[in-house]
Parts: C-alpha cells; structure tokens; sequence
C-alpha cells in the first residue's frame, strides 16, 4: 500500500510540475513576458518543484528528516550520478562562462548548507545542530542575489541567453506560435497546482510509511528513494539532452536545480519549520559537499579541461554507488 501511495504521489509531482510549468510560460507569453526571464525562473522552478513540494510538505508535517535528507540527497544524486551518467552517454563540453559563473555556485551552495546545518562543529558540542528559520531566511536572500546575478548575467551575455531562449530550452507552451487560450492555461495551472499538492502529501506518506514498515530511519529513505525519486526529471532531461548532443544544457540543468534546491527549497522548508539535523550525519554532508567540489575540479582542472570525459564521468558514478553503499550499511 504504502509503494503504490509513493509511486502515485511521484508520478502526481511530476505530472503536476509540467503542467503548472507549461500553463505558467503560456500566461507569461501572452502577457509579453520576455522567454529569457520564462527560462530563469518558471522553467528552472518548474524542474525542481518536486523536491519543493517534498520538503515543504514534510516541514508542515513536522518530518524534518525527510525536509532536509530530499535536499541533501537530490543534491548529491543529481552532481554524482546524473552527471556521471550523462558524462557517460555524451563527453560534457563545459565553457568557460560556466566555470566562472555557474559552477562555483554550487560549492557555495554546499557550503551554504555546511555553515547553516553543523552548529555544533562551530559553536561547540553543547550547540545543536539546526537549520533555523533565521537560516532559512538567509538562504532566501542568498536565492534571491542568485537570480538577480543570473538574469544580469544572461542579459549581458548573448551567447547565453540565446541559449535560454531557444526552443530546447523552453516549455512547449512558451514556444509555439500560438499560445494557449487563456482558459486552458488557468485550467493547466490549478490542475498542476492541485497535483502538486496532492502528490506531495501522497508521496512523503508513503515515504514515513515504507521507512517504518522496513525497520529503517525516515533521513535514510530520504537521502536514497525519495531523492533520486524527486530528482528523475532532473535526470531523464540531462540523458536526453546529452544524446542529443547538448551537453551545455545538461550540465546547467542540474547546476541550476542544485542552487534552487538549497537556497530556495531548504530556505522555504526551513523558513516553516526549523529543521533539526537530527538523522543527516556529518558523513552526508560531507559528501553533498565533496560531490561539489569534485564536479567543479574535474571540469576545471581534469585531464582534458573543460570537457567532462565518460571516464571522469564513471568515476562520479562510481563515487555516488559507494555513498549509497556506505550509507545503507
């Protein structure tokens, strides 16, 4: 009961992110919304609303662990194994542009989470270790100079906002001649808010319920099934995106969701509910934080710069099969 309450809850995200998405950029569209500010914000919100959704969910129901593990777990699961996976399928060509302006963006965001969760590591062992709403709300304003860096930096690049303006990288619904009638959109809207909703709550009760009937803690199902569940999109769109050979859009689909993920997603779980560290152990954020930094080195400083190779690419694969491993020991 609780597996089929998990996989309709997911599938109900998901279903519910497109059409939330696809209505939102039609409205948008109509009422002259340049596609550049479509593809920064409803577009990069829409590929991460399931782990919104999950943690928020999991914040008003007091599920902390299941919060703060989606995050952490989305994270890690999205640098290690989506993009060894699509490293492996198609060499991730990374520009420089990237390096400099994306990349580092989410060491910081893993430091973000290092300086705002461990508490007791700075402040003593009397400290405990907490995610509070004063950092929630710091993270928010972290998201916020985000996107104002982003949106100025695509303006003036033009290389780049090309890029965020083509078709590709656009809903259908932001790309067709026409749009959609002003009465469908509203309808795809509430449709996908009212998935989004419903799923949630579906999905992260499934989630206590397996990890009860298994015997195993609420952080361990977090940081396992329900982040690669949540973050499925995330990695269908980058595989594909890499057969197709645009590995740019790849590479800045998970940099963009990992961002999102920790200063917007765990800012506005935090934000509801301060959010206890209880059951994510210093080993995860550890390697929420190596996975960072070794996706940054690899593409700075690997052996063929600027270019993430199938090798470099299994060896993050590699890296995330031996966290999971270490992990459900």
């Amino acid at each position: 009961m609780y597996i089929l309450q998990f996989i309709i809850g997911l599938v109900a995200i998901v279903k519910g992110a497109d059409w939330l998405t696809d209505g939102a950029a039609s409205v948008a569209c109509r009422f002259g919304i340049p596609t550049l500010v479509v593809g920064l914000t409803i577009v990069a919100m829409g590929s991460s609303a399931p782990e919104l959704v999950v943690s928020v969910v999991s914040a008003l129901q007091g599920k902390v662990d299941i919060a703060l593990g989606n995050v952490v777990g989305s994270n890690i699961f999205n640098t290690l194994a989506i993009m060894g996976i699509t490293a492996m399928v198609c060499p991730i060509a990374v520009e420089r542009g990237n390096i400099r302006n994306d990349v580092p963006f989410t060491v910081l965001a893993s430091v973000a989470v290092v300086i705002t969760a461990l508490d007791a590591f700075f402040n003593g062992t009397g400290s405990e270790n907490v995610i509070s709403r004063s950092d929630g709300l710091l993270l928010l304003c972290l998201f916020t100079i985000f996107m104002s860096y982003t949106m100025s930096i695509a303006k003036g690049d033009k290389g780049r906002a090309e890029a965020l303006t083509s078709e590709e990288a656009q809903p259908a619904a932001a790309t067709e001649e026409g749009v959609m009638p002003v009465w469908k959109s509203v309808i795809m809207i509430l449709t996908g808010l009212a998935g989004l909703v419903l799923g949630g709550n579906w999905f992260v009760g499934g989630a206590a319920g397996l990890a009860a009937m298994m015997g195993i803690s609420q952080s361990i199902i977090a940081l396992t099934i329900v982040s690669a569940g949540t973050s499925a999109p995330e990695l269908a769109a980058s595989v594909m995106a890499a057969r197709k050979g645009d590995t740019a859009m790849a590479l800045g689909n998970v940099v963009g969701s990992n961002v999102f993920n920790v200063f917007f997603v765990l800012g506005t779980a935090a934000t509801i509910h301060p959010l206890g560290v209880g059951g994510i152990t210093y080993f995860d954020i550890c390697a929420l934080l190596i996975s960072s930094v070794m996706l940054w080195t690899l593409c700075k400083f690997g052996k063929t710069h600027y270019t993430l190779t199938r090798v470099e690419g299994g060896l993050l694969a590699l890296m995330a099969v031996a966290y999971y491993v270490v992990r459900c020991m």
